[in-house]
This record gives C-alpha cells, sequence and structure tokens, in this order.
C-alpha cells in the first residue's frame, strides 16, 4: 500500500470515528486541555484548584465509556429519535454531575477503588451492549475491537517516539530551546486525541457480519500452540503443590491464592478466545471440555486458602477481591462444564454484575469488611473485658497477640477508611492516642502505617532572594554532600534526624529540628497531598538565639509521617540558610 493511500485511510478512518463518537471525543480532548492547564498551573497553585481540576479530569475520563455506551445502544435500535438520544446524554452528564459531587470527595482508597471499578464496568458494557441481542460471534466481535486496542497502542507509541525525537533534533541541532513539559504535552496529545480518534475507527458497526476468516492467524497460533501449553503446564505445577499441601497439611500464607486466582482469570479469557474453533478444531474442542473440570479444584483449593487469612485476621478489600473474583471464575468454569452451547456474552455481563455489587450497597467489598474488621475487633475486646456501658476500659494485661490485633485494626482503619468507623472508640479518637484509650502502645503490623507528604514552592524561579541583612548564604546541596565552610563556619544536615547545625571552629553556634517546621505544615496544609505549592512566606521561617541569626527558605519538603507514632522523617529538604553572625 502506498504512503499516500495509507495515510487517506487513516484520516478517513479518524474522520468517521470524530462524526460517530463525537461526544466521546470532545470529553478525551477536554482530559488533554485540563491536563496541560494543570501542568502549567505549576504546584505553587492552589492546591483545592489542582485538586478540583484532577477530579474534573477524572469526571471527563469517566465520561468516556459512558458516552460510548449510550452511543452503541442507541446504534443497536432500528429508530429512535434524536431528542431521545440527547435527553440520555443529558441524563448521563447529570450522573456524572453527582458522582463529582457525592463519590469523588478524595484521592483516597475508597474514592479511587470506586472510581476504577465504575470505569471498569463501563468499558466491559462497551463491549457487550452491541451484542445484547444477538447470538453469534461476539467473541469474534471482542477480538476486532481488541486487535483495533493493540493497533492503536504501537501506532501511538511510534508516533509519540517519532515526535519526541523530532523535538529533540529542533532542540540540539537547531538550538530552539524544547521545554521539559512539551514532551509531556506531546503524549497527552497522542494519548488522548489521536488514540481515541485511531481506535473508536476500528469499532465494528452493528451490520458487520464476522466469520472464522477475521480471527487473526498469530493470534491463533499464539492461543491454541503457545499459550495453552503454558498453561497447561503451570496447571500440572499447581496440583503437584497442593497435593504436597494436603499430603503436608501446610498451607501457604496467601500468595497461593493470588497465583491460582490470576491463573484461573487468564484461563477463562483463553476459553473465551478459542470457542470459535471448537466445532473446527479438535485440540480447542478438547480443551474446552478438559479445562473447566480441571480448573474447578484449584480454585476451590484456592477458597480454603484465603479462608484460612480470613478466620484469622477478617475480611479487608483485597480479601474480598479474592473471594468474589474466585467466586466468578467458579461459577464461569462450572457453567463451561455443564452447558453444552455456550453464550459468551455471559462472561463480560457476570463479571460486571460482580463488580458492580462489590463496589456498592451493603455487600460491597466496604461495607463487608468494616464490619468484619468491626465483628473481630469487638471480639477481642470482649475477650478481654475491656467493653463496658459501650466504653472502652484500658488494660495493660493484655495478650501481645491480643495487642498487635487491635493495633491491626485500627491502622486498617486509620489507612483505608476512618478510625470513626470504628465502634466503641471515643470521638475524635486518633491512632496516637491508643495508649491512653486502651492502656497499652501501639504496635507495628503488617499495615503499612507511614503517609507520604511533599510540598514545593518555586520562588526561586519567580522573584531574587532577600539576603538583605545577612553575612552569608549556604544551598542545601552542599550540606547533603560534604560540610560546607567559610572563615571557620561549617553547617550540616542529618537527613535521617532533620537536624541542622551550624558551627565555628568547632563550637555549636546553632542548631534545629527542622521536622517541627515540618510539623506546622502538616498541621495547616495536610498530608498525603501528592504535592502542594504553598506560598513564599509559608516556607520560610527565622530564628535566632546570642550568638547567630538564621532564615531558612524551603524550596522542597518531603518525607513521611508515622500515622501510629506521629513520627516525621524527612526524605528530601531543599533549603537555603541565610547566616549573620552576632
Amino acid at each position: 500500500m502506498k504512503f499516500k493511500e495509507f495515510a487517506k485511510n487513516i484520516s478517513s478512518g479518524i474522520k468517521n470515528s470524530i462524526k460517530r463518537f463525537p461526544v466521546s471525543i470532545a470529553l478525551s480532548l477536554c482530559c488533554a486541555i485540563l491536563l496541560i492547564y494543570i501542568s502549567e498551573l505549576g504546584y505553587d497553585a492552589n492546591p483545592d484548584i489542582r485538586e478540583n481540576l484532577m477530579k474534573l479530569v477524572r469526571i471527563f475520563a469517566l465520561g468516556i465509556p459512558l458516552s460510548l455506551c449510550i452511543k452503541l445502544f442507541f446504534e443497536r435500535l432500528e429508530e429512535y429519535k434524536r431528542i431521545t438520544i440527547f435527553l440520555t446524554y443529558i441524563g448521563g452528564a447529570i450522573l456524572l454531575i453527582l458522582y463529582y459531587l457525592f463519590l469523588l470527595n478524595d484521592f483516597k482508597m475508597v474514592s479511587m477503588t470506586r472510581y476504577f471499578s465504575v470505569t471498569l464496568i463501563l468499558y466491559l458494557t462497551f463491549l457487550f451492549i452491541p451484542y445484547i441481542s444477538k447470538k453469534d460471534n461476539f467473541e469474534l466481535y471482542v477480538i476486532k475491537v481488541f486487535t483495533s486496542f493493540f493497533t492503536t497502542f504501537i501506532y501511538s507509541i511510534v508516533l509519540y517516539l517519532g515526535l519526541c525525537a523530532i523535538l529533540f533534533t529542533v532542540n540540539k541541532l537547531l538550538g530552539i530551546n524544547v521545554e521539559y513539559q512539551i514532551y509531556y504535552y506531546t503524549w497527552l496529545i497522542v494519548s488522548l486525541v489521536f488514540a481515541p480518534c485511531f481506535f473508536l475507527a476500528g469499532v465494528p458497526y452493528k451490520n458487520r457480519a464476522f466469520t472464522l476468516k477475521d480471527y487473526p492467524k498469530l493470534l491463533k497460533i499464539l492461543i491454541l500452540y503457545i499459550i495453552i501449553p503454558l498453561i497447561t503446564i503451570y496447571t500440572a505445577i499447581l496440583y503437584i503443590y497442593f497435593i504436597k499441601i494436603i499430603i503436608t497439611w501446610k498451607w501457604p500464607q496467601g500468595l497461593v491464592s493470588h497465583l491460582v486466582l490470576w491463573y484461573s482469570v487468564i484461563t477463562a479469557a483463553v476459553l473465551f478466545f478459542i470457542y470459535p474453533f471448537i466445532e473446527n478444531n479438535s485440540w480447542a474442542k478438547t480443551l474446552m471440555k478438559v479445562f473447566p473440570k480441571v480448573l474447578i479444584p484449584l480454585i476451590v483449593m484456592m477458597f480454603f486458602s484465603i479462608g484460612i487469612r480470613i478466620s484469622a485476621y477478617g475480611v479487608t478489600e483485597n480479601r474480598y477481591y479474592v473471594v468474589i473474583l474466585g467466586l466468578w471464575v467458579f461459577l464461569i468454569m462450572l457453567y463451561f462444564s455443564i452447558c453444552k452451547k455456550f453464550k459468551n456474552i455471559i462472561l463480560p455481563m457476570s463479571l460486571a454484575i460482580i463488580i458492580l455489587i462489590s463496589t456498592f450497597g451493603p455487600f460491597s467489598s466496604y461495607s463487608i469488611s468494616k464490619y468484619s474488621q468491626n465483628k473481630r475487633f469487638t471480639n477481642i475486646l470482649n475477650k478481654n473485658s475491656m467493653i463496658s456501658e459501650g466504653e472502652i476500659i484500658p488494660n495493660s494485661n493484655i495478650s501481645t497477640e491480643d495487642k498487635n490485633q487491635i493495633s491491626s485494626i485500627l491502622s486498617y482503619f486509620n489507612n483505608k477508611h476512618s478510625l470513626s468507623d470504628v465502634k466503641y472508640l471515643p470521638k475524635n479518637f486518633k491512632i496516637q492516642d491508643i495508649d491512653s484509650v486502651f492502656g497499652f502502645s501501639y504496635i507495628e503490623n503488617e499495615y503499612n502505617s507511614l503517609i507520604y507528604y511533599t510540598y514545593f514552592n518555586n520562588y526561586e524561579d519567580r522573584i531574587p532572594l532577600e539576603i538583605k541583612d545577612y553575612d552569608y548564604l549556604i544551598d542545601s546541596e552542599i550540606l547533603n554532600t560534604n560540610n560546607s565552610s567559610a572563615n571557620e563556619l561549617n553547617a550540616e544536615f542529618i537527613p535521617e534526624s532533620g537536624i541542622v547545625k551550624i558551627t565555628r571552629s568547632g563550637d555549636e553556634l546553632y542548631s534545629k529540628d527542622l521536622n517541627e517546621f515540618t510539623k506546622k505544615l502538616i498541621d495547616k496544609y495536610g498530608i498525603n497531598n501528592g504535592g502542594q505549592g504553598i506560598d513564599l512566606k509559608e516556607m520560610t521561617f527565622e530564628d535566632e538565639n546570642e550568638k547567630i541569626k538564621v532564615k531558612f527558605l524551603f524550596s522542597q519538603i518531603s518525607g513521611s509521617k508515622d500515622s501510629s507514632t506521629g513520627k516525621i522523617e524527612s526524605h528530601g529538604n531543599d533549603f537555603y540558610i541565610l547566616l549573620k553572625l552576632k
């Protein structure tokens, strides 16, 4: 194919996709524009504005699969009025606004896992909604969509790398300054403008008929003669491993559940893709009969394994997802084992329903996990007689194991949900209060209690440094390599402790724990923010004693805070020190 014809085909496909899916492409374009605008604002912008804009980006991104579902749903219909689809889009916009107002309050675990779950549900619906009333060749339709996706991915990578090469050449050879942000903006344009247009051009129309000739030969060889033999070997290894477990009766600590789970999900996907060949390929037909039956015992063993963990430590979101996804795979394999003719559209439809149940309502992962951990918490308190008239009685004489379990539960709620969700805790309880409320100190556990923070100040790019009334200026970059020296004046910064020391001729003139200043910033601006821009005055403090006057100007403060102890640890502070000797 000549280049001119090739370019014409791509151009025509992009035009058709814009005409067919204008709302989806417009939303993707809005995402690109907003992300560029957020980048231009910089880290010194109002953090509330940045956060709200990032929420808006996520809502626009959520609107892309929603609008695709609406469009494909109406394409299925023989007749419909334009006002009907217009009102449906309006209804979709209202749903997105409500989601923004009530379900995207922050970027913590619950909000983000719910967001990604809803996104996945919509993309699964995008796959099966055109085939709800059709019976045959759903697998070939999905393969066509996936082929379009991977083709788009390859084209986008090649296009981006080519544009980067051009920008780099212009910068180095022609001497035209190309800021590093341009590379980021180029990627946004390629991935959020070109890629959606190119991908959607490959989405089949409703009247498109599929046959086995449409099945990519390379994919057929890959699945039947490479992936399936590997899965067969993996299956044998798992069976040998489980036989070993039965003989020794030593159960693993959770890893096997994830190994079996993802193996089962991949196997279900492989069976989905080989289904079109069961009438013409004896190897595929045998696999469809044997694999589901072989997989069921492994899934049952997986349930035993995860059940032991749940019995010991209760339900958490991760364990819930293992169980619910394992249940879905088990039911799918049971369906493949019992039924003679399959409607494989059931796979994405049932998965979407499972995700919906796990995300919203009384049986969601969040509700079940909080209920389970609260029940576990109550049982431990009752066991140690630590509850009286609905209040906790301190008891320092309980076992170390129970102390560890209580600490673990509190850490879980503190990091994943809120301590206000824990029963019997006093109002405004903080995890640092565990000693006074429970009678023992917090014990580190399996949950990571470190919360990370970063604050920025780009003042050096905006205004000159004011050094009036000071004798020396020291850059922290020097402190982090070797001690600076000027007329026997030395300064040292110890990141592990956060302490800066200034000496002259061996005598200490000044010592300060910079973590005290960091704690004030955390108390005022919060933590785990992904980087906040703060005004110059807020990132500056002055101090003095009878020997010296000092002024600290910070450009970046980053580190971690242990939510259990309140201890702050510096990971990377960039600052200037202004000194005046008295």
